[in-house]
């Protein structure tokens, strides 16, 4: 059984990095849409190149163009490709043939009822993410939307988790991957001490619940 991957999104300074390092989530996540966390994928580059053997870092795009995208990810600069928009299955199966059907894809899923994750059933996403609205709202959806429906496809949980809810969620949901990125900020800035219990909080109840499906 695996234990519940931790993903700490937004990262956009050195510092960021550093800290990631040192308490190893799974994955980090740079921002190349319209966000305050926004990054230039030369910042990106020189971030990534930091981070430590082990560490993958994700893109994240809102409808973006599939050639940058999958430019970024030969280039190195990114080992995932993340969707949040409103990117169809064409999109997705474009940025796959562009990779040459390597570039593993999340695709960003809006919870508003179990309609709304059987719809993404069949994707050929790697990975869904659940997360509340648009994304970046920093607010919980209702999880019983998703518990008579947890999709076959491994999934992330996203929106407004914190260590304080982590350790619950994950236990209810037992996701393949836990998302955050405001709720181990201080004043707008990742924290480190929020970070390491995180990660710590997520893993704790992810190591024995995991569905090996996924």
């Amino acid at each position: 059984m695996r234990r519940t991957r931790v993903k700490i999104c937004g990262l956009t300074r050195m510092e960021d990095i550093q800290v990631v390092n040192r308490w190893k989530p799974d994955y980090v996540g740079f921002v190349f849409a319209e966000s305050r966390r926004r990054i230039s994928p030369e910042e990106a580059g020189k971030l990534k190149a930091m981070l430590r053997p082990g560490i993958l870092a994700v893109g994240v795009f809102v409808n973006g163009d599939p050639e940058e995208e999958a430019r970024l990810y030969r280039e190195g600069v990114i080992d995932l490709i993340q969707l949040h928009g409103q990117e169809s299955e064409a999109d997705i199966r474009r940025v796959k043939i562009l990779t040459g059907g390597k570039a593993p894809v999340i695709k960003a899923v809006s919870v508003v009822g179990p309609e709304s994750i059987r719809a993404w059933a069949a994707s050929s996403a790697d990975f869904l993410l659940l997360d509340n609205g648009p994304g970046g709202t920093g607010q919980a959806f209702d999880y019983r939307l998703i518990e008579e429906n947890l999709p076959e496809k491994p999934f992330f949980l996203a929106g407004g988790l914190n260590p304080d809810n982590v350790r619950q969620a994950v236990k209810a949901l037992r996701p393949f991957g836990a998302d955050v990125s405001s709720g181990v900020e201080t004043d707008g800035r990742k924290d480190e001490e929020k970070i390491r219990q995180f990660i710590q909080n997520a893993r704790e109840n992810g190591s024995g619940t995991m569905n090996t499906k996924r």
